[in-house]
């Protein structure tokens, strides 16, 4: 995610770049676009405002922004965000536009699983800064521990079979919201502290200021499968859901 993020940034950048090569190269419209911000900012200084100031105000407005939409870089500009932004907002929030097609009836979903490891040694990375998702597929489970410095973060354990025992979940968080779905008849404990935040958990909110809480579910002790969360967060939400 953090590798998309950075090739949208750049070529963002270079079609910016092209579009003022392209402003400069056609001198009638730059000083349409000069005068408009010119005007703009006249009128939006003036102490006694008129009538004729805010026509001033939407008149330079829209010459730049037709200025502006002259050029094919600023539209090929628009359509990549749209198209960028659009794609991740899906891939984050975890939303399946084709669940309901008829060729996703009978669809068979395999379970992700990896050769097998060494369980001492492991090393694994994940990025610190960025909007991130777990399980938006079906995956075989393996304790979530993870630090990260900003950004909104999804666990579903919804696509996953927690094994018969104590199952871990630990998020260290400086600035963001922590979203964490799971199923029912799953027995959960949360453990949780921010500086300055909120949690959600079983039907019931709490405003936390410097505090920790540590919550159960009903079923808890008497739950084949269970899951303890630990999160700390500075400045950031944490919601369990259950799905």
């Amino acid at each position: 995610m953090q590798s998309s993020w950075r090739f949208f940034i750049v070529t963002e950048l270079l079609l910016f770049l092209w579009a003022v090569y392209q402003l400069f190269d056609n001198v009638p419209v730059l000083l349409i676009l000069i005068f408009a911000i010119i005007n703009f900012v006249y009128s939006a200084k003036k102490v006694y405002k008129t009538s004729f100031n805010q026509f001033q105000k939407i008149g330079s407005l829209a010459a730049m922004l037709i200025c502006l939409l002259y050029s094919p870089a600023v539209w090929l500009m628009l359509v990549l965000a749209i198209l960028f932004v659009g794609l991740k907002g899906v891939e984050v929030s975890g939303i399946d536009l084709f669940s309901s097609a008829p060729w996703r009836k009978k669809q068979i979903k395999m379970v992700k699983t990896t050769a097998s490891e060494p369980k001492s040694g492991r090393r694994f990375k994940r990025p610190w800064v960025g909007n991130q998702r777990f399980g938006s597929d079906t995956y075989e489970w393996d304790d979530i521990n993870m630090s990260i410095i900003y950004g909104d973060t999804i666990i579903d354990l919804g696509n996953t079979l927690l094994p018969k025992e104590d199952n871990v979940v630990i998020v260290r968080k400086g600035f963001g919201k922590t979203r964490i779905l799971v199923p029912t008849g799953i027995g959960v404990c949360l453990e949780h502290s921010a500086m300055i935040g909120e949690a959600a958990f079983e039907g019931e909110h709490f405003n936390l200021k410097n505090e920790s809480l540590k919550l159960y579910s009903n079923e808890f002790d008497e739950a084949a499968r269970r899951v303890k969360i630990v999160t700390n967060t500075l400045f950031g939400d944490i919601e369990v859901i259950r799905v």
